[in-house]
């Protein structure tokens, strides 16, 4: 799954995100998300989250729910 639709994140799923400083490389970043930042239902670039370890990026694909 991607992350562009805020209804597949919830809080607690493990996901592969990319960082503001990884968007020309595109380095995925992976972690558990804290908060959904993205009020919108849908974003074409991935929905914006912040990881547990405080880190804020943009969702690329969904590891697993919970």
């Amino acid at each position: 799954m991607n992350g562009q639709n805020r209804a597949d994140i919830k809080s607690g799923i493990k996901v592969a995100i990319v960082l503001k400083k990884d968007q020309r490389s595109g380095n995925l970043t992976e972690g558990v998300v804290a908060d959904i930042l993205t009020n919108s239902s849908f974003h074409p670039h991935g929905i914006k989250v912040r990881l547990t370890d405080g880190q804020v990026g943009r969702v690329q694909e969904i590891k697993s729910s919970k």
